[in-house]
């Protein structure tokens, strides 16, 4: 049994299985305005970022737009229609066991909170989808909307360890499928980071970041944590 007190999930491909909707849809975004980017480049520069942040720096380090302000705010206002309109249309769920999994870190007063670079509106559409309550399934949920800085910046976890009165860092878990989630647990002094290989990136991406763990799936946290 470890001393950690709230675990932080990341949400797409990590706890919520949507294939890589969102990176698809930032492609998708990007390429309509004229540019040539491949999943393989959004997801090695844009996973786990605010979505913003990704478009822009997918652009600037895949093309030669010498306007990225302006091309970032045009792509980013038609990604989030997309994205919508996407998430309407798609069967999304939660990895096999997910809410078990919650069930059995909240029996032993463990706080399940999650974070993403997705802004209030969308993580709230998914949690709609997947009949997810803040207060239910989960214990808080902190979105790139609720922080002035988002990943790899501590803000989000720092957020929620003082929504739960947790003052030492060590007691906290940081778990999600990108290199930044992992950056974002490290600079936030997390005792425990941990990569997971259901969503965005690979072993050899995550393992530049240095997490304590990779892992198949974060439901494997069990056998860590208890």
């Amino acid at each position: 049994m470890t001393n950690i007190k709230m675990v932080v999930f990341d949400m797409a491909g990590t706890t919520v299985n949507e294939d890589n909707l969102v990176y698809k849809t930032v492609q998708k975004s990007i390429n309509q305005e004229g540019f040539e980017v491949t999943l393989d480049e959004v997801l090695k520069y844009g996973a786990g970022k605010e979505k913003h942040k990704a478009i822009t720096d997918v652009l600037t380090a895949c093309t030669n737009e010498k306007n990225l302000d302006t091309a970032a705010d045009r792509i980013f206002v038609k990604f989030k229609e997309a994205l919508e309109k996407a998430y309407d249309e798609s069967d999304i769920d939660t990895f096999q066991g997910m809410e078990t999994f919650f069930e059995k870190l909240k029996k032993h007063g463990i706080k399940v909170v999650l974070n993403t670079g997705y802004d209030f509106k969308t993580a709230n559409k998914l949690m709609q989808k997947l009949n997810w309550r803040v207060g239910v399934q989960v214990d808080a949920l902190i979105t790139s909307d609720d922080v002035v800085n988002g990943r790899p910046h501590p803000d989000m976890i720092q957020m929620a360890m003082a929504q739960f009165g947790i003052n030492d860092s060590n007691q906290v878990l940081k778990a999600g499928d990108s290199e930044i989630d992992i950056i974002e647990g490290k600079n936030s002094g997390c005792g425990i980071t941990v990569g997971v290989l259901s969503g965005a990136q690979n072993r050899q991406q995550l393992e530049t970041a240095n997490p304590d763990y990779i892992l198949q799936n974060v439901t494997e946290l069990e056998s860590i944590l208890f």
